[in-house]
């Protein structure tokens, strides 16, 4: 089989141009007074997490990439090196991200790891950055195994979700309004990664694409942005702090306090942490779901329009 395969850590190299992007949309909004808006230590707090996820990819990444390893070690299939592997590759993980990130909106413990990703109320270059520390720890590593074992190198594998990553930086602005409609039907943009950042009730659990939106399109879960309802982004309750260790794991603290509450069956205990954010055993909260009902009781108007079929 093919062992000795290198790709370069495109990440790593594409850091000059992740701040050139964000001076240039900085100089934008400053000359035009539009296209968004930046918030100084929220832009930090972005920054220090994007650096706090290098160091924990860097302390943390033998665990997926020992388990990918000996995937490999097992599989009897090697598709080899071809570009059209590699593309392949590319189309296949990227619907593997849009099922990781959909599971990461859906289960309250991978929730943990991706809500910091949301926890800006400012939407912006840097937000891209704004990454998680803990993505280890949701296990969803194991969504990658089946490309492996069908045969795609590990290393082939971390390079197409690198260039993935790349691709949705520069979706992360207020500074591109929508782009031609062929491009807007296919491919995950600006517009479409703003109503997924949102907390309006219209926008929560949609637009969970990488690169091609199309698989939003198939699953039922695309949610056009609305000129009628601009999004207003953050979490439904949002922090309220600009400290980077309450942003990383504020969640999982809140899953711990939950699951060791007095009282609990073992399965309301399961609830908390395998459920969708904001179940309780109560109703004392209130998931996706119920917000949107919620939000449908007082506007029954909006039934049936996008984000409430």
């Amino acid at each position: 089989m093919t062992d000795q395969i290198t790709y370069p850590d495109v990440v790593k190299l594409a850091v000059p141009f992740f701040i050139v992007a964000i001076l240039i949309e900085l100089a934008w909004i400053a000359i035009k007074g539009r296209g968004g808006r930046y918030e100084t230590r929220d832009a930090v707090t972005s920054l220090i997490m994007g650096a706090g996820n290098v160091a924990s990819g860097i302390i943390l990444g033998f665990i997926a990439y020992g388990f990918f390893m000996v995937l490999w070690e097992i599989t009897p299939l090697d598709l080899g090196n071809s570009w059209w592997i590699v593309l392949i590759c590319f189309v296949l993980d990227d619907l593997r991200y849009y099922w990781v990130h959909r599971f990461g909106h859906r289960i309250r413990w991978v929730w943990a790891s991706h809500v910091n990703h949301h926890s800006s109320q400012h939407y912006n270059l840097t937000t891209a950055l704004r990454q998680t520390w803990t993505g280890t720890f949701t296990f969803m590593m194991v969504v990658r195994a089946p490309l492996i074992l069908l045969g795609f190198h590990p290393a082939m594998v971390l390079f197409c979700g690198g260039v993935n990553l790349i691709y949705q930086f520069w979706i992360h602005t207020e500074a591109i309004n929508k782009l031609p409609r062929w491009f807007e039907a296919v491919m995950n943009t600006p517009s479409h990664h703003r109503a997924h950042h949102g907390r309006n009730a219209r926008y929560l659990d949609c637009n969970y694409a990488g690169v091609f939106i199309i698989w939003d399109k198939m699953f039922g879960t695309f949610v056009p942005e609305q000129d009628s309802d601009r999004v207003d982004y953050g979490l439904v309750h949002n922090l309220g702090t600009f400290n980077p260790l309450r942003v990383a794991f504020h969640e999982w603290i809140g899953i711990f306090k939950d699951m060791t509450q007095r009282g609990l069956t073992l399965r309301e205990r399961l609830m908390y942490a395998v459920a969708p954010p904001g179940w309780s055993h109560d109703g004392s909260r209130k998931s996706s779901d119920e917000l949107k009902e919620a939000h449908l009781e007082r506007h029954p108007e909006d039934r049936g329009t996008a984000g409430f079929s």
